[in-house]
């Protein structure tokens, strides 16, 4: 095995970028998602806690629903050649399933896991190396939340003229949905594939589905790697408190999203080199959020992006749905 990895780093992660969006974070008290995930210590606080709440690693059923999408996506893919390019990889165990499948239908395999951090990148990276050569591997740091050209970003790296299958798993909740779609719809080509997940509210009424998920949020694991952020700045914990709620947005879209912020119950100033930003009692910064859909408003979103879902698959506990996706 190799001592070294090659790993490329989008301009939207350089120096310049990242202290760019901390400081307009703590400007507008909307932390950018990415800062939770910017040192080794966060990347294994959030593996941890995905291993401990995700469906897909307590819920038999998720993991099988996943792979039920999974066969279904390979079978229409007539390219002997196929480049899986993982948005969001996270620890890139799905990729890896998937990539599997792909390898034993014979296809001429390549992957580009791509993630906002670098140790997370290189976690998928090495978790993919047990299907996919080293060389045909191409790991991408870039956040996707801030950077605009993602079509010429991909055509740059992996293999040339070779037909996709992206994959975006758990990445649509964290997002803006006028964000991420329309930035998806401008990636896929007539020829790529795309398979996403969404997070679900499970049950007929929206908004009780979403109450009855919130402890998936709202516990211990999350709390801590949440805080990490403000405490890695010199906030102490007993400036305030963590709250989780649900709220819904402005946007007309019918979405509802759970949002963390945290509270301060006393005042606290926070120094980024040479800029300073006070926090006062009763002030409060949000942390995190994440939309959850039905299987109908995601349908609804893709549609209005020109996207056309091939097929779907929902678990049982109605909390998780799969959706192979190409242009209309």
């Amino acid at each position: 095995m190799s001592s070294t990895a090659h790993v490329i780093i989008h301009a939207s992660q350089f120096p310049e970028r990242v202290r760019h969006d901390l400081l307009t974070a703590l400007r507008t008290r909307q932390v950018n998602h990415k800062f939770h995930y910017d040192s080794v210590k966060q990347t294994n606080q959030w593996l941890a806690l995905h291993q401990a709440h995700s469906p897909s690693r307590n819920d038999a059923d998720c993991a099988a629903t996943y792979d039920r999408a999974f066969a279904r996506a390979v079978a229409p893919i007539a390219s002997q050649a196929i480049h899986v390019l993982g948005l969001g990889c996270g620890g890139g165990q799905k990729d890896t399933r998937l990539l599997k499948l792909l390898r034993a239908a014979g296809k001429e395999i390549s992957y580009t896991p791509c993630d906002v951090a670098v140790a997370m990148t290189l976690v998928a990276r090495q978790t993919a190396l047990a299907v996919v050569p080293a060389e045909k591997c191409f790991p991408l740091v870039c956040d996707l939340a801030t950077a605009d050209d993602w079509p010429e970003i991909f055509a740059r790296h992996g293999p040339p003229g070779v037909a996709r299958l992206i994959t975006c798993f758990g990445m649509i909740p964290n997002f803006e949905p006028g964000d991420i779609l329309p930035k998806l719809a401008a990636l896929i080509r007539p020829e790529d594939f795309l398979l996403f997940s969404a997070n679900l509210a499970p049950g007929r009424d929206y908004a009780a589905g979403i109450q009855t998920i919130l402890p998936q949020y709202d516990n211990a694991l999350t709390r801590d790697w949440l805080l990490t952020f403000l405490l890695d700045l010199g906030v102490e914990r007993g400036d305030g408190e963590l709250r989780f709620g649900i709220e819904e947005t402005a946007s007309g879209a019918g979405l509802k999203r759970v949002v963390a912020r945290f509270h301060f119950t006393r005042a606290r100033q926070i120094r980024v080199e040479n800029e300073r930003f006070t926090f006062s009692a009763g002030d409060a910064i949000q942390l995190f959020f994440s939309y959850r859909y039905t299987p109908t408003l995601v349908r609804r979103a893709l549609a209005n992006c020109g996207l056309s879902i091939q097929a779907e698959w929902i678990t049982m506990s109605g909390e998780e749905g799969v959706f192979l996706v190409k242009r209309s």
